[in-house]
C-alpha cells in the first residue's frame, strides 16, 4: 500500500506553499499532487511554479501528478488545462471530462479525479479505454460498493491494469459552483471577493443552529463539516485499495501521514472522536463515526 497527499484544496500563500513542498521532499509520502484544483482565481503559484516543485520532488524519489481544475468557467480556464495537458513531462490527475478529452486526443494516460463520478464498472471501463491509469474514488461511496464493483465481469479482465486510490484523510470534496460562498459570506461579489479565501487556510466553518459544523466553505467548493479519517480502517483495503490519499492540511499533515502508516494493519488504532468521521466507508450517514473500526 503506497500514501499520497492530493493537491493542497485551500488557498495558502506562496511562501507557506513552498515550504510545506520543502517538508514533502523530506517525507515519507510516495506520490504527490501539485496544481490549484478549486478557483482560477488562485493564482500565488503559475503553473511553471509547480513545475519547478514538481521537479524537486521528483528529485527526492516521489511520483508527481499534476491536477486540473474542476470547474471550468472561461476560456482562460481551458488555455490553462491546455498548458497542463501539453506538457507531457508529468501524469495528469483529470478532474474534469475537458481534460480527459485532451489527454486522450494525446494519447497520455491520466489518473481519473474524484470529482469525475465513476460510479460504476462501466463508466470505469470507458475511462480505461481512454487511458485512465489510475482512479480516485468517489469520496462517499463504501467498501462493500467498491468490493462489489471491482469483481464486476466488465472489469474482471483488466483489474490489474489500473490502480485504485482513496481519499481518506481530510474535509470532503462536496460539491462546486459557479458562485463563491466564502466570498458571500464575507458580502463580496465573486469577481471582486479581494481572495479573502487567503484568510481561511483550512477554508471558512459553517455552523449551524444546534452547534454543529455541517459544512466548510472552501470558496466555490463546499466540504464536509466533519473531517473524514480512515486510519482505524487500513487493515481490510489492501485487498482493494492501492493507494491512500490524504489531503494537506494547514497544521499536522506529516504526523497523520505516520499514524496512517504505522496502522496499516491496524495494529496501533488511534482514538478517534467527533468531529473525525468515516460515515461513508461504512454506510452509515456521513458525519457518522463507527468507534468499532478502531479496535
Amino acid at each position: 500500500m503506497k500514501f499520497s497527499l492530493g493537491p493542497i484544496l485551500y488557498f495558502w500563500e506562496k511562501a507557506k506553499v513552498e515550504h510545506f513542498y520543502r517538508d514533502v521532499a523530506e517525507s515519507s509520502v510516495d506520490c504527490v499532487y501539485l496544481g490549484e484544483t478549486v478557483c482560477a482565481k488562485r493564482r500565488e503559484l503559475r503553473l511553471n511554479d509547480y513545475l519547478t516543485i514538481a521537479h524537486q520532488l521528483r528529485e527526492a524519489g516521489k511520483e508527481v501528478v499534476l491536477s486540473t481544475m474542476t470547474l471550468l468557467e472561461s476560456p482562460a480556464d481551458l488555455r490553462e488545462l491546455r498548458r497542463y495537458c501539453d506538457k507531457g513531462e508529468f501524469l495528469i490527475e483529470a478532474n474534469d471530462m475537458g481534460a480527459v478529452g485532451l489527454l486522450h486526443e494525446q494519447g497520455m494516460p491520466f489518473v481519473a479525479g474524484g470529482a469525475l463520478n465513476c460510479y460504476n464498472q462501466h463508466s470505469l471501463r470507458r475511462l480505461m479505454q481512454l487511458g485512465l491509469q489510475r482512479w480516485v474514488l468517489p469520496s462517499e461511496l463504501s467498501a462493500n460498493w467498491i468490493r462489489t464493483l471491482l469483481t464486476q465481469p466488465e472489469i474482471a479482465d483488466v483489474r490489474e491494469c489500473v490502480e485504485t486510490e482513496l481519499f481518506a484523510f481530510g474535509h470532503l470534496p462536496l460539491a462546486w459552483s459557479a458562485r463563491c460562498f466564502t466570498a458571500r459570506s464575507e458580502n463580496k461579489a465573486k469577481d471582486d471577493c479581494g481572495l479573502c479565501c487567503l484568510k481561511y487556510p483550512e477554508g471558512r466553518k459553517v455552523i449551524s443552529q444546534d452547534n454543529q459544523q455541517v459544512f466548510v466553505l472552501n470558496g466555490i467548493q463546499t466540504q464536509s463539516g466533519y473531517r473524514y479519517n480512515l486510519v482505524n480502517d487500513l487493515a481490510e483495503l489492501h485487498d482493494i485499495v492501492d493507494i491512500i490519499r490524504l489531503s494537506p492540511q494547514a497544521e499536522g499533515t506529516f504526523d497523520w501521514l505516520e499514524k496512517f502508516k504505522q496502522n496499516q494493519t491496524g495494529a496501533h488504532p488511534i482514538a478517534l472522536t467527533a468531529p473525525d468521521c468515516n460515515g461513508y466507508w461504512h454506510e452509515l450517514a456521513g458525519k457518522d463515526l463507527l468507534i468499532a473500526s478502531s479496535r
